[in-house]
């Protein structure tokens, strides 16, 4: 390993990671990673491993990773939208031109109910939205 290592290592775990201290400085010239806590990238919580009292650094450290991370998942849900609408394409075009009618009977339901979903979804906000901007934005609140 090269000897510009990160201070801090993030191991990734599903609803955020695990924040570790990387120590080079020892007389093994080993490397060792100790906890320091576990971030939760859905409500930004940040739980200190054991009896740890993190430093200003370390908050810092972890903060600046948390709000690189939820830029970056944001970017990613965003960019899978965007993939969805290449699959539907792809999706249309195969049924145009591929698909035999066992396939389409296995299919067809499930994906219109799916579209059918989506588009009453995609309706209702977009009217949400247009009655937000005619009222001033008063009304702009996401629903389920």
């Amino acid at each position: 390993m090269g000897a510009d290592l990160p201070d801090y290592y993030f191991r990734i775990r599903e609803n955020g990671a695990v924040v570790f201290k990387v120590d080079t400085e020892n007389r093994q010239r080993r490397i060792e990673m100790n906890q320091l806590a576990v971030v939760n990238v859905r409500n930004g919580e940040v739980k200190p491993h054991g009896d740890t009292i993190l430093s200003e650094a370390d908050i810092a450290a972890i903060q600046e990773w948390l709000d690189a991370r939820v830029a970056l998942l944001a970017q990613r849900d965003i960019d899978d939208i965007h993939r969805a609408i290449d699959y539907l394409n792809i999706t249309t075009q195969w049924v145009q031109s591929k698909a035999t009618d066992a396939q389409l009977d296995s299919v067809t339901d499930p994906l219109l109910l799916a579209m059918h979903d989506l588009r009453s979804t995609l309706v209702r906000k977009k009217a949400d939205r247009i009655l937000s901007q005619a009222d001033g934005g008063k009304a702009d609140k996401p629903r389920d």
